[in-house]
Protein backbone atom coordinates (compact mmCIF):
# COMPACT_ATOMS: atom_id res chain seq x y z
CA UNK A 1 0.00 0.00 0.00
CA UNK A 2 0.91 3.75 -0.58
CA UNK A 3 2.16 5.63 2.38
CA UNK A 4 -0.95 7.48 2.24
CA UNK A 5 -4.32 5.98 2.25
CA UNK A 6 -6.25 7.61 -0.27
CA UNK A 7 -10.15 8.08 -0.88
CA UNK A 8 -10.99 6.05 -4.36
CA UNK A 9 -14.57 7.03 -5.76
CA UNK A 10 -15.11 3.29 -7.42
CA UNK A 11 -17.54 2.49 -10.39
CA UNK A 12 -17.91 -0.82 -11.48
CA UNK A 13 -19.67 -1.10 -15.01
CA UNK A 14 -21.12 -4.12 -16.54
CA UNK A 15 -23.40 -4.80 -19.10
CA UNK A 16 -26.47 -7.50 -18.90
CA UNK A 17 -25.99 -9.25 -21.57
CA UNK A 18 -23.27 -10.78 -20.10
CA UNK A 19 -23.02 -13.27 -17.56
CA UNK A 20 -23.89 -11.57 -14.64
CA UNK A 21 -23.27 -14.37 -12.02
CA UNK A 22 -19.86 -14.98 -13.03
CA UNK A 23 -18.88 -10.72 -13.13
CA UNK A 24 -20.24 -10.79 -10.00
CA UNK A 25 -18.30 -13.15 -8.46
CA UNK A 26 -15.12 -11.06 -10.48
CA UNK A 27 -16.82 -7.90 -8.86
CA UNK A 28 -16.49 -9.05 -5.39
CA UNK A 29 -13.04 -10.06 -5.69
CA UNK A 30 -11.70 -6.96 -6.81
CA UNK A 31 -13.80 -5.18 -4.06
CA UNK A 32 -12.20 -7.47 -1.78
CA UNK A 33 -8.37 -6.79 -3.37
CA UNK A 34 -9.25 -3.11 -2.95
CA UNK A 35 -10.25 -3.03 0.40
CA UNK A 36 -7.20 -5.20 1.81
CA UNK A 37 -5.44 -2.34 0.48
CA UNK A 38 -6.26 -0.24 3.34
CA UNK A 39 -7.38 2.74 1.10
CA UNK A 40 -10.90 4.26 1.48
CA UNK A 41 -13.84 3.63 -1.14
CA UNK A 42 -16.50 5.00 -1.71
CA UNK A 43 -19.35 4.09 -4.76
CA UNK A 44 -21.47 1.22 -5.26
CA UNK A 45 -20.64 -2.93 -4.54
CA UNK A 46 -22.81 -4.28 -7.10
CA UNK A 47 -22.42 -3.61 -11.41
CA UNK A 48 -24.02 -0.56 -12.39
CA UNK A 49 -25.57 -1.59 -15.76
CA UNK A 50 -26.85 1.99 -16.94
CA UNK A 51 -26.61 5.47 -17.47
CA UNK A 52 -28.93 6.28 -14.70
CA UNK A 53 -26.98 4.24 -12.03
CA UNK A 54 -24.02 5.38 -13.26
CA UNK A 55 -24.72 8.97 -13.12
CA UNK A 56 -26.72 8.72 -9.57
CA UNK A 57 -23.09 6.71 -8.19
CA UNK A 58 -20.95 9.38 -9.57
CA UNK A 59 -23.02 12.26 -7.73
CA UNK A 60 -22.52 10.49 -4.62
CA UNK A 61 -18.51 9.55 -5.06
CA UNK A 62 -18.06 13.39 -5.84
CA UNK A 63 -20.00 14.87 -2.81
CA UNK A 64 -17.70 12.70 -0.97
CA UNK A 65 -14.50 14.58 -2.37
CA UNK A 66 -11.98 11.56 -3.35
CA UNK A 67 -8.41 11.48 -4.37
CA UNK A 68 -8.65 8.88 -7.13
CA UNK A 69 -11.51 7.41 -9.68
CA UNK A 70 -11.14 4.15 -10.49
CA UNK A 71 -13.83 2.58 -13.33
CA UNK A 72 -13.87 -1.28 -12.47
CA UNK A 73 -14.27 -2.68 -16.32
CA UNK A 74 -16.17 -5.98 -15.07
CA UNK A 75 -17.97 -6.64 -18.04
CA UNK A 76 -17.52 -5.11 -21.51
CA UNK A 77 -19.23 -1.76 -21.86
CA UNK A 78 -19.30 0.82 -24.56
CA UNK A 79 -16.89 3.98 -23.53
CA UNK A 80 -19.90 5.94 -23.29
CA UNK A 81 -19.73 5.52 -19.26
CA UNK A 82 -15.99 5.79 -19.36
CA UNK A 83 -15.76 9.33 -21.14
CA UNK A 84 -18.35 10.82 -18.95
CA UNK A 85 -16.46 9.72 -15.64
CA UNK A 86 -13.39 11.41 -17.55
CA UNK A 87 -15.52 14.80 -17.66
CA UNK A 88 -16.95 15.02 -14.56
CA UNK A 89 -13.91 14.03 -12.35
CA UNK A 90 -10.77 15.70 -12.46
CA UNK A 91 -8.99 13.87 -10.07
CA UNK A 92 -6.09 10.82 -11.53
CA UNK A 93 -8.24 8.32 -13.09
CA UNK A 94 -7.85 4.39 -13.50
CA UNK A 95 -9.19 1.31 -14.81
CA UNK A 96 -9.14 -2.02 -13.91
CA UNK A 97 -10.44 -4.84 -16.59
CA UNK A 98 -10.80 -8.22 -15.36
CA UNK A 99 -9.67 -11.17 -18.06
CA UNK A 100 -11.83 -14.81 -18.19
CA UNK A 101 -10.42 -18.61 -18.47
CA UNK A 102 -10.06 -19.23 -21.92
CA UNK A 103 -12.03 -22.33 -21.67
CA UNK A 104 -13.62 -22.53 -24.88
CA UNK A 105 -17.50 -21.14 -24.08
CA UNK A 106 -18.74 -17.84 -24.86
CA UNK A 107 -17.09 -14.90 -23.79
CA UNK A 108 -18.68 -14.23 -20.38
CA UNK A 109 -17.19 -11.15 -19.69
CA UNK A 110 -15.32 -9.44 -22.68
CA UNK A 111 -13.91 -7.02 -20.27
CA UNK A 112 -10.76 -6.54 -22.20
CA UNK A 113 -12.34 -4.99 -25.44
CA UNK A 114 -14.43 -2.52 -23.21
CA UNK A 115 -10.93 -1.54 -21.74
CA UNK A 116 -9.97 -0.85 -25.45
CA UNK A 117 -12.79 0.72 -26.15
CA UNK A 118 -12.07 2.96 -23.42
CA UNK A 119 -8.64 4.28 -23.91
CA UNK A 120 -9.15 5.25 -27.50
CA UNK A 121 -11.92 7.16 -26.52
CA UNK A 122 -10.15 8.71 -23.76
CA UNK A 123 -7.10 9.14 -26.21
CA UNK A 124 -9.30 10.91 -28.28
CA UNK A 125 -10.13 13.34 -25.06
CA UNK A 126 -6.53 13.69 -24.39
CA UNK A 127 -6.98 12.12 -20.86
CA UNK A 128 -4.24 9.97 -19.86
CA UNK A 129 -5.08 7.36 -17.23
CA UNK A 130 -3.59 4.15 -14.84
CA UNK A 131 -4.60 0.83 -15.85
CA UNK A 132 -4.58 -2.85 -15.06
CA UNK A 133 -5.47 -6.49 -16.54
CA UNK A 134 -5.18 -8.54 -13.65
CA UNK A 135 -7.85 -11.12 -12.22
CA UNK A 136 -8.58 -10.31 -8.50
CA UNK A 137 -5.45 -11.51 -6.42
CA UNK A 138 -2.55 -10.57 -8.58
CA UNK A 139 -0.06 -8.95 -7.71
CA UNK A 140 0.53 -4.81 -8.39
CA UNK A 141 -2.79 -2.98 -7.44
CA UNK A 142 -0.76 -0.37 -6.23
CA UNK A 143 0.18 0.83 -9.46
CA UNK A 144 -3.43 1.42 -9.98
CA UNK A 145 -2.89 4.67 -7.76
CA UNK A 146 -0.09 6.63 -8.44
CA UNK A 147 0.15 10.50 -9.21
CA UNK A 148 1.56 10.00 -12.82
CA UNK A 149 -1.08 8.42 -15.30
CA UNK A 150 0.51 4.62 -16.69
CA UNK A 151 -0.69 5.74 -20.23
CA UNK A 152 2.03 7.16 -22.35
CA UNK A 153 1.24 7.93 -25.66
CA UNK A 154 2.65 6.29 -28.56
CA UNK A 155 4.61 8.63 -31.05
CA UNK A 156 3.73 7.38 -34.95
CA UNK A 157 6.61 8.00 -36.86
CA UNK A 158 7.35 8.18 -40.87
CA UNK A 159 7.57 5.15 -42.31
CA UNK A 160 11.45 5.15 -44.35
CA UNK A 161 10.00 2.47 -46.65
CA UNK A 162 10.50 2.49 -50.34
CA UNK A 163 6.72 4.23 -51.72
CA UNK A 164 6.89 3.32 -55.17
CA UNK A 165 5.08 -0.63 -54.39
CA UNK A 166 2.90 1.35 -52.05
CA UNK A 167 1.99 4.01 -54.43
CA UNK A 168 0.26 0.90 -57.05
CA UNK A 169 -1.97 0.05 -53.15
CA UNK A 170 -2.96 4.05 -53.18
CA UNK A 171 -3.99 3.80 -56.77
CA UNK A 172 -5.84 1.05 -56.41
CA UNK A 173 -8.09 1.78 -53.38
CA UNK A 174 -9.05 4.93 -55.77
CA UNK A 175 -12.44 5.03 -56.85
CA UNK A 176 -13.73 1.66 -54.64
CA UNK A 177 -17.01 2.33 -52.41
CA UNK A 178 -17.94 1.56 -48.99
CA UNK A 179 -21.45 0.61 -47.95
CA UNK A 180 -22.27 2.20 -44.63
CA UNK A 181 -25.27 0.41 -43.28
CA UNK A 182 -26.65 1.96 -40.36
CA UNK A 183 -24.68 4.25 -37.95
CA UNK A 184 -22.10 3.17 -35.41
CA UNK A 185 -23.31 2.64 -31.87
CA UNK A 186 -23.26 5.08 -28.93
CA UNK A 187 -20.10 5.35 -26.93
CA UNK A 188 -18.38 3.97 -30.36
CA UNK A 189 -15.99 6.40 -30.99
CA UNK A 190 -13.99 3.23 -32.73
CA UNK A 191 -16.09 3.80 -35.51
CA UNK A 192 -16.88 7.26 -36.19
CA UNK A 193 -15.46 8.83 -39.37
CA UNK A 194 -15.32 11.44 -41.78
CA UNK A 195 -15.87 10.77 -45.14
CA UNK A 196 -13.99 13.60 -46.60
CA UNK A 197 -11.21 13.05 -44.55
CA UNK A 198 -11.14 9.02 -46.03
CA UNK A 199 -11.41 10.38 -49.44
CA UNK A 200 -8.62 12.88 -49.24
CA UNK A 201 -6.42 9.44 -47.46
CA UNK A 202 -7.23 6.74 -49.40
CA UNK A 203 -9.47 8.11 -52.74
CA UNK A 204 -12.49 5.76 -51.16
CA UNK A 205 -16.08 6.88 -51.00
CA UNK A 206 -18.54 5.93 -48.62
CA UNK A 207 -22.17 5.61 -49.34
CA UNK A 208 -25.02 5.68 -46.57
CA UNK A 209 -28.19 3.60 -46.17
CA UNK A 210 -30.78 3.01 -43.48
CA UNK A 211 -30.68 -0.11 -42.07
CA UNK A 212 -34.45 -0.64 -42.86
CA UNK A 213 -33.41 -0.67 -46.81
CA UNK A 214 -31.01 -4.03 -46.11
CA UNK A 215 -34.21 -5.61 -44.04
CA UNK A 216 -36.37 -4.47 -46.55
CA UNK A 217 -34.28 -6.17 -49.49
CA UNK A 218 -33.82 -9.35 -47.48
CA UNK A 219 -37.45 -9.96 -46.49
CA UNK A 220 -37.71 -9.49 -50.35
CA UNK A 221 -35.34 -11.83 -51.39
CA UNK A 222 -37.27 -14.73 -53.38
CA UNK A 223 -38.04 -17.98 -51.59
CA UNK A 224 -36.02 -20.12 -54.12
CA UNK A 225 -32.67 -17.81 -53.92
CA UNK A 226 -32.99 -18.39 -49.79
CA UNK A 227 -33.35 -22.15 -50.19
CA UNK A 228 -30.03 -22.40 -52.93
CA UNK A 229 -28.24 -20.29 -50.71
CA UNK A 230 -29.17 -22.79 -48.07
CA UNK A 231 -27.77 -25.35 -49.51
CA UNK A 232 -24.81 -24.04 -50.86
CA UNK A 233 -24.33 -22.94 -47.07
CA UNK A 234 -24.81 -26.58 -46.48
CA UNK A 235 -21.45 -27.61 -48.44
CA UNK A 236 -19.37 -25.13 -46.22
CA UNK A 237 -20.37 -26.16 -42.26
CA UNK A 238 -21.80 -28.54 -40.38
CA UNK A 239 -25.19 -27.94 -38.09
CA UNK A 240 -27.51 -25.72 -39.73
CA UNK A 241 -30.32 -28.48 -38.92
CA UNK A 242 -30.02 -27.73 -35.57
CA UNK A 243 -30.26 -24.02 -35.31
CA UNK A 244 -33.80 -22.25 -35.75
CA UNK A 245 -34.95 -22.49 -39.11
CA UNK A 246 -36.60 -19.59 -39.56
CA UNK A 247 -34.06 -17.21 -37.64
CA UNK A 248 -31.61 -19.24 -40.26
CA UNK A 249 -33.70 -18.00 -43.22
CA UNK A 250 -33.74 -14.22 -42.06
CA UNK A 251 -30.09 -14.71 -41.78
CA UNK A 252 -29.32 -15.90 -45.27
CA UNK A 253 -31.45 -12.83 -47.02
CA UNK A 254 -29.34 -10.94 -45.07
CA UNK A 255 -26.68 -12.29 -47.60
CA UNK A 256 -29.41 -12.07 -50.54
CA UNK A 257 -29.47 -8.54 -49.81
CA UNK A 258 -26.35 -7.27 -49.18
CA UNK A 259 -25.64 -9.38 -53.13
CA UNK A 260 -28.04 -7.10 -54.45
CA UNK A 261 -26.40 -4.07 -52.65
CA UNK A 262 -23.18 -4.37 -54.19
CA UNK A 263 -24.34 -5.36 -58.11
CA UNK A 264 -26.62 -2.21 -57.95
CA UNK A 265 -23.77 -0.01 -56.61
CA UNK A 266 -20.96 -1.23 -56.98
CA UNK A 267 -19.84 -1.41 -53.35
CA UNK A 268 -16.43 -3.47 -52.75
CA UNK A 269 -16.83 -3.13 -48.79
CA UNK A 270 -19.71 -3.03 -46.22
CA UNK A 271 -19.59 -1.21 -42.89
CA UNK A 272 -22.90 -2.76 -41.36
CA UNK A 273 -24.65 -2.05 -37.81
CA UNK A 274 -24.69 -4.99 -36.76
CA UNK A 275 -26.48 -5.26 -33.75
CA UNK A 276 -28.30 -5.14 -31.59
CA UNK A 277 -31.25 -4.20 -34.74
CA UNK A 278 -30.45 -7.26 -36.87
CA UNK A 279 -31.96 -9.15 -33.56
CA UNK A 280 -34.39 -7.00 -32.12
CA UNK A 281 -35.85 -5.91 -35.42
CA UNK A 282 -35.26 -8.34 -38.23
CA UNK A 283 -34.33 -11.55 -36.10
CA UNK A 284 -31.56 -12.91 -37.70
CA UNK A 285 -27.73 -12.34 -37.29
CA UNK A 286 -25.59 -10.61 -40.00
CA UNK A 287 -22.10 -12.29 -38.73
CA UNK A 288 -22.85 -15.40 -40.98
CA UNK A 289 -23.40 -13.72 -44.08
CA UNK A 290 -20.05 -11.17 -43.46
CA UNK A 291 -18.48 -14.52 -43.40
CA UNK A 292 -19.47 -15.21 -46.68
CA UNK A 293 -18.95 -11.75 -48.17
CA UNK A 294 -15.38 -11.74 -46.72
CA UNK A 295 -14.63 -14.88 -48.15
CA UNK A 296 -15.99 -13.64 -51.92
CA UNK A 297 -13.64 -10.78 -51.56
CA UNK A 298 -16.25 -8.21 -49.98
CA UNK A 299 -15.13 -7.70 -46.41
CA UNK A 300 -17.54 -6.41 -43.80
CA UNK A 301 -17.11 -4.53 -40.95
CA UNK A 302 -19.32 -4.88 -37.98
CA UNK A 303 -20.68 -1.90 -36.00
CA UNK A 304 -20.27 0.50 -38.93
CA UNK A 305 -17.09 0.61 -38.61
CA UNK A 306 -15.88 2.77 -41.56
CA UNK A 307 -12.35 3.01 -40.90
CA UNK A 308 -12.36 -1.44 -41.04
CA UNK A 309 -13.85 -1.69 -43.97
CA UNK A 310 -11.18 0.57 -45.44
CA UNK A 311 -8.61 -1.28 -43.42
CA UNK A 312 -9.93 -4.52 -44.74
CA UNK A 313 -9.74 -3.44 -48.36
CA UNK A 314 -6.34 -2.42 -47.86
CA UNK A 315 -5.45 -5.60 -46.47
CA UNK A 316 -7.33 -7.87 -48.71
CA UNK A 317 -5.49 -5.33 -51.49
CA UNK A 318 -1.80 -6.48 -49.85
CA UNK A 319 -2.24 -9.93 -49.22
CA UNK A 320 -4.46 -11.21 -52.39
CA UNK A 321 -6.18 -12.90 -50.39
CA UNK A 322 -9.97 -13.04 -47.59
CA UNK A 323 -9.14 -10.74 -44.92
CA UNK A 324 -11.24 -10.74 -41.12
CA UNK A 325 -11.71 -7.79 -38.80
CA UNK A 326 -11.64 -9.17 -35.71
CA UNK A 327 -11.17 -7.47 -31.87
CA UNK A 328 -8.27 -8.32 -29.60
CA UNK A 329 -10.02 -9.95 -26.55
CA UNK A 330 -7.10 -11.41 -24.55
CA UNK A 331 -3.74 -10.63 -23.76
CA UNK A 332 -2.30 -13.14 -21.20
CA UNK A 333 1.85 -12.80 -20.08
CA UNK A 334 1.97 -16.07 -18.22
CA UNK A 335 1.38 -18.07 -22.04
CA UNK A 336 2.38 -14.89 -23.97
CA UNK A 337 -0.18 -15.22 -26.26
CA UNK A 338 -3.14 -12.93 -27.30
CA UNK A 339 -6.79 -14.09 -28.89
CA UNK A 340 -8.10 -12.80 -31.17
CA UNK A 341 -11.89 -12.94 -32.19
CA UNK A 342 -15.21 -11.87 -33.64
CA UNK A 343 -18.90 -13.24 -33.10
CA UNK A 344 -18.71 -15.86 -35.98
CA UNK A 345 -17.79 -13.74 -38.82
CA UNK A 346 -14.39 -14.99 -40.20
CA UNK A 347 -13.68 -15.84 -43.73
CA UNK A 348 -14.24 -20.15 -43.86
CA UNK A 349 -11.06 -20.13 -45.68
CA UNK A 350 -9.37 -19.26 -41.90
CA UNK A 351 -10.90 -22.32 -40.69
CA UNK A 352 -8.16 -25.03 -38.74
CA UNK A 353 -8.28 -27.59 -41.18
CA UNK A 354 -8.44 -30.27 -38.38
CA UNK A 355 -11.61 -28.77 -37.10
CA UNK A 356 -14.55 -28.33 -39.54
CA UNK A 357 -16.76 -25.32 -39.35
CA UNK A 358 -19.88 -25.22 -37.87
CA UNK A 359 -22.91 -23.33 -37.50
CA UNK A 360 -23.82 -21.64 -34.12
CA UNK A 361 -25.98 -18.61 -32.71
CA UNK A 362 -24.72 -15.26 -31.18
CA UNK A 363 -23.77 -16.59 -27.92
CA UNK A 364 -25.35 -12.98 -26.16
CA UNK A 365 -28.45 -12.91 -28.57
CA UNK A 366 -29.14 -16.48 -29.16
CA UNK A 367 -29.94 -16.50 -33.31
CA UNK A 368 -28.10 -17.89 -36.54
CA UNK A 369 -26.06 -17.65 -38.31
CA UNK A 370 -22.53 -17.86 -37.47
CA UNK A 371 -19.84 -19.65 -38.23
CA UNK A 372 -17.70 -21.38 -35.79
CA UNK A 373 -14.53 -22.77 -36.10
CA UNK A 374 -10.59 -22.04 -34.55
CA UNK A 375 -8.53 -19.78 -36.96
CA UNK A 376 -5.79 -22.30 -39.18
CA UNK A 377 -1.63 -22.14 -37.34
CA UNK A 378 0.64 -19.78 -39.43
CA UNK A 379 2.01 -16.55 -39.50
CA UNK A 380 -0.51 -13.62 -39.97
CA UNK A 381 -0.27 -9.60 -39.97
CA UNK A 382 -2.16 -7.05 -38.54
CA UNK A 383 -3.12 -3.60 -39.28
CA UNK A 384 -5.53 -0.64 -38.57
CA UNK A 385 -6.12 2.70 -40.62
CA UNK A 386 -6.19 4.53 -37.08
CA UNK A 387 -7.38 7.74 -35.89
CA UNK A 388 -5.93 7.23 -32.56
CA UNK A 389 -5.53 10.36 -30.57
CA UNK A 390 -7.24 11.89 -32.97
CA UNK A 391 -4.05 11.60 -36.21
CA UNK A 392 -4.44 9.41 -38.47
CA UNK A 393 -1.93 6.18 -38.89
CA UNK A 394 -1.03 3.10 -40.11
CA UNK A 395 -0.63 0.77 -36.87
CA UNK A 396 0.44 -3.19 -37.53
CA UNK A 397 1.52 -5.81 -35.38
CA UNK A 398 3.19 -9.12 -36.84
CA UNK A 399 2.37 -12.76 -35.38
CA UNK A 400 1.82 -16.43 -35.63
CA UNK A 401 -1.53 -18.00 -35.31
CA UNK A 402 -1.11 -20.97 -32.85
CA UNK A 403 -2.73 -24.56 -33.30
CA UNK A 404 -4.93 -24.63 -29.89
CA UNK A 405 -8.50 -25.26 -28.68
CA UNK A 406 -10.69 -22.98 -29.25
CA UNK A 407 -10.46 -19.86 -26.43
CA UNK A 408 -14.22 -18.76 -26.57
CA UNK A 409 -17.22 -19.61 -29.08
CA UNK A 410 -17.31 -17.62 -32.71
CA UNK A 411 -14.35 -17.86 -34.75
CA UNK A 412 -10.67 -17.31 -32.23
CA UNK A 413 -7.62 -17.68 -32.79
CA UNK A 414 -4.47 -17.92 -30.43
CA UNK A 415 -2.03 -15.74 -31.41
CA UNK A 416 2.28 -15.19 -30.25
CA UNK A 417 2.77 -11.48 -31.26
CA UNK A 418 6.35 -10.30 -32.40
CA UNK A 419 6.46 -8.89 -28.91
CA UNK A 420 5.58 -10.36 -25.65
CA UNK A 421 2.18 -10.28 -24.56
CA UNK A 422 3.45 -7.96 -21.05
CA UNK A 423 4.45 -5.44 -23.95
CA UNK A 424 1.82 -5.76 -26.05
CA UNK A 425 -0.81 -4.94 -23.52
CA UNK A 426 0.95 -1.86 -23.04
CA UNK A 427 1.10 -0.66 -26.37
CA UNK A 428 -1.92 -1.50 -27.35
CA UNK A 429 -3.26 1.23 -24.70
CA UNK A 430 -0.54 3.45 -25.39
CA UNK A 431 -1.30 3.77 -28.92
CA UNK A 432 -4.83 4.36 -27.99
CA UNK A 433 -5.81 2.00 -31.00
CA UNK A 434 -9.44 1.12 -31.88
CA UNK A 435 -10.81 -2.04 -31.47
CA UNK A 436 -10.97 -3.63 -34.32
CA UNK A 437 -7.96 -5.10 -36.21
CA UNK A 438 -7.81 -6.66 -39.88
CA UNK A 439 -6.20 -9.74 -39.98
CA UNK A 440 -4.46 -11.76 -43.00
CA UNK A 441 -1.92 -14.60 -43.27
CA UNK A 442 1.38 -14.35 -44.05
CA UNK A 443 3.61 -11.35 -43.28
CA UNK A 444 2.60 -8.50 -45.51
CA UNK A 445 4.41 -5.63 -42.92
CA UNK A 446 6.83 -4.24 -45.62
CA UNK A 447 3.97 -3.90 -48.34
CA UNK A 448 1.84 -1.92 -45.61
CA UNK A 449 5.04 0.09 -44.75
CA UNK A 450 5.47 0.89 -48.51
CA UNK A 451 1.85 1.99 -48.58
CA UNK A 452 2.31 4.60 -45.59
CA UNK A 453 5.39 5.86 -47.19
CA UNK A 454 2.99 6.57 -50.19
CA UNK A 455 0.11 7.84 -48.45
CA UNK A 456 2.27 10.26 -46.03
CA UNK A 457 1.08 7.80 -43.06
CA UNK A 458 3.20 7.79 -40.24
CA UNK A 459 3.57 4.09 -38.29
CA UNK A 460 3.09 2.83 -35.32
CA UNK A 461 4.72 -0.97 -35.11
CA UNK A 462 2.64 -2.51 -31.62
Amino acid sequence: MTAKALRIGVLPLGRPTFDVPFAEEMLRGMLADLKASGHRLFGPDTLLMDAVATEAAMADIAARKPDRILILQVTFTDAAMACRIAEAFDQPLAIWAAPEPRLGGRLRLNAFCGLNLASHALGLRGRLFSWRYAAPGAPGLEALFGETPMVSPLAALPSDADPEPGRALLEGLRGKAIARIGVHPDGFDTCAYDSARLAALTGLSVTGFELSELFARARAAPAAAAEALRAETAGSLTGLDRVDQAELDRSLRLKLALDGMKAEGGFDAFAIRCWPETFTEYGGAVCGPASMMGEARAPCACEADVYGAATQLLLQAVSGEPVFLVDLVDLDESDDTGVVWHCGQAPVSMADPDALPRATIHTNRKMPLLFEFPLRPGPVTFVRLSQARGAESLILARGEMLRREMAFTGTSGVVRFERPAGEMLARVLDSGLEHHLALAYGDHVEALESFAAAANLPVIHL
